[in-house]
C-alpha cells in the first residue's frame, strides 16, 4: 500500500536558516563560529573535543556506514520526523536549530540539511529555538543520513505535563508521520505503570496506523537501566524507581533502541568494540542516579512472534530490540550555540543519541530497498536467526544495566551472547546489515 505524502520543499540553505534565525533573536552574529570551548555546564567526564568525541565520519565509519554513503546511499527521498519541545527565550541554554545546523556542516562538511520546524501541535512557538535534545536528535540523523529530510513536530511543554498528554502528543507524532514520514524517531519514554490501559490501548492503535502505512517507528528504551523512566520530568523528589521497561519502546510495533559504550579510533573510526552503556552515579551530583541502558521485560505486552524463541524473554515483550553507542563520555560531537552566539562542540548521550542513529539507518536501509520498509522487527530478528548475524550486527557481551538510586539499587541485567535485555540484538554493520534488510535476504549470500 503506497502512502500520499505532502510535497513541501524542504531545500532551505544553511544560510537562509541563519537569517531566520538571527531575525526571530535579534543576534548580532550574522555567521556561526566555531569555538573549541565546551559551553558552561556540559557535565562532569562529557566529551567536549574532538580529541575525546567522535566526529561524524568516525561514527560513520566505526558502524559500517560510510562504504555505503560512498556508493550514494545517503538518505535521499527519505524524511524522518521527530517530536520535541518547544522552547522559549528564557530557558536555560536554549539554542538556535539554524546556527547549530549551519555549524555542525561547516565543522563536519556536511551538506545543506532538508530541514523543516513544525508549531501546528505547538501554537504560538518559535519555530527556532530550540534545546540540546533536539539539536542532537537532528544532527544525529543528518550524520546518518546527510540526505535525508527531517521534519521536528514541536509541542508545548505544558501539553505533555502528565502522561495523558505525554500519548496524546505520541499518537498525533505518529499520525502525522504516518500520513508524511517514512521514518519516526522518539526519544522520550516514561514507564509502563505511568500509563492506565485504555491509553495505552490508544497508543498501539495508532501505531498499527504507522505499520498498515510502511512508516518505522524507533523509540528510546530509557536511560534509567532496568527501572522505568519517571513519570514527570523532571523526577519529584518522591520519585522511586520500578523495576520495568519503558513506553512507547516497550510496545511490540516499535523498534526499541538501547544503549552501548562504543570504542572506535579516533583517528580513522575503526570499529574496536562495546560494552553494554552503564555510567554510575557522580559523587556529589544531584540528582543522583546512574545512566544506563533501559531495558527488561514488558509487563504489559506478551512475547511477539519475532522474538519466539529468543532466551531471556520468556512470555514477555523483551527490550531492546537493537541499541548504539549512548556513552556521553564518548558520544558523536554535537555543534551547539546554547544562547552564547558561537557554536561549541558537545556531547551526545543516552538512548536520545542512539534512537535517532537506528533512525537515520532504516532511513538509509529505505533508499536501499527503494521503498518503505515499515515494521522491521521481524526481519532484524530473522537476520540475527541466519549465519550472516556476526557479521551484520555487533554482538555485545559486557556489562550490564543495574543502575543506583538514593534509596534503592535496582538489579538489571547482563549482556550476553545473541539478544540479551540490554542492548538487544546488538548495534549495526551497516555494510552488512542494510543490504541484507533491505534486500530480505536473511542469511549471508
Amino acid at each position: 500500500m503506497n502512502k500520499m505524502k505532502s510535497s513541501i520543499n524542504f531545500a532551505v540553505p544553511a544560510a537562509a536558516l541563519l537569517a531566520i534565525m538571527i531575525t526571530a533573536c535579534g543576534s548580532s552574529h550574522p555567521t556561526a563560529r566555531l569555538s573549541s570551548a565546551a559551553p558552561p555546564a556540559t557535565g562532569d567526564g562529557a566529551c567536549d573535543s574532538l580529541a575525546t568525541c567522535y566526529s561524524p565520519a568516525q561514527i560513520r565509519a566505526a558502524y559500517g556506514i560510510q562504504p555505503l554513503t560512498d556508493r550514494g546511499i545517503d538518505g535521499r527521498g527519505q524524511t524522518v520526523i521527530v517530536p520535541e519541545l518547544a522552547q522559549r527565550v528564557s530557558a536555560p541554554r536554549v539554542s538556535n536549530i539554524g546556527q547549530d545546523l549551519a555549524g555542525f556542516d561547516q565543522l563536519f562538511h556536511l551538506p545543506t540539511p532538508r530541514f523543516q520546524v513544525i508549531t501546528a501541535f505547538a501554537p504560538g512557538a518559535s519555530a527556532w529555538l530550540a534545546s540540546s535534545e533536539e539539536a542532537l536528535d537532528v544532527e544525529m540523523i543528518h550524520a546518518v543520513a546527510p540526505a535525508a529530510a527531517v521534519r521536528v513536530l514541536l509541542f508545548n511543554a505544558e501539553a505533555v505535563s502528565t502522561p495523558e498528554g505525554v500519548i496524546t502528543a505520541l499518537i498525533d507524532t505518529v499520525r502525522f508521520g504516518a500520513a508524511h514520514g517514512d521514518v519516526i524517531s522518539i526519544s522520550a519514554a516514561e514507564g509502563e505503570h505511568c500509563f492506565t490501559s485504555a491509553e495505552v490501548a490508544r497508543l498501539h492503535a495508532s501505531l498499527q496506523t504507522a505499520v498498515s502505512r510502511h512508516v518505522t517507528v524507533v523509540a528510546a528504551s530509557g536511560d534509567r537501566g532496568a527501572a522505568g523512566e519517571p513519570c514527570s520530568v523532571p523526577p519529584s523528589p518522591s520519585f522511586t524507581p520500578v523495576r520495568e521497561v519503558s513506553l512507547p519502546a516497550a510496545d511490540p510495533l516499535v523498534l526499541a533502541v538501547g544503549g552501548t559504550s562504543l570504542a572506535a579510533s579516533h583517528r580513522t573510526g575503526a570499529y574496536r568494540g562495546e560494552t553494554a552503556w552503564n555510567n554510575p552515579p557522580v559523587p556529589g551530583e544531584t540528582p543522583f542516579y546512574s545512566d544506563a541502558s533501559g531495558g527488561g521485560l514488558s509487563h504489559l505486552f506478551s512475547r511477539p512472534s519475532y522474538q519466539d524463541g529468543i532466551p531471556g524473554t520468556g512470555a514477555a515483550r523483551g527490550v531492546p530490540d537493537v541499541a548504539a553507542d549512548a556513552n556521553g563520555h564518548t558520544g558523536m560531537a554535537l555543534a551547539i550555540s546554547a544562547g552564547h552566539g558561537q557554536i561549541y562542540i558537545s556531547n551526545s548521550g543516552g538512548t536520545s543519541a542512539s534512537t535517532p542513529f537506528w533512525a537515520g539507518i532504516i532511513a538509509l536501509a529505505n533508499q536501499h530497498a527503494g521503498h518503505d520498509l515499515g515494521f522491521v522487527n521481524p526481519a532484524l530478528y530473522a537476520i540475527a536467526r541466519g549465519p550472516c548475524y556476526h557479521g551484520a550486527f555487533h554482538d555485545i557481551t559486557k556489562g550490564n544495566n543495574t543502575v543506583e538510586f538514593p534509596a534503592r539499587t535496582v538489579r538489571g541485567y547482563a549482556a550476553a551472547p545473541g539478544w540479551d535485555p540490554v542492548t538487544g540484538l546488538g548495534s549495526p554493520d551497516a555494510r552488512v546489515l542494510i543490504p541484507l534488510l533491505a534486500h530480505a535476504h536473511y542469511a549471508c549470500q
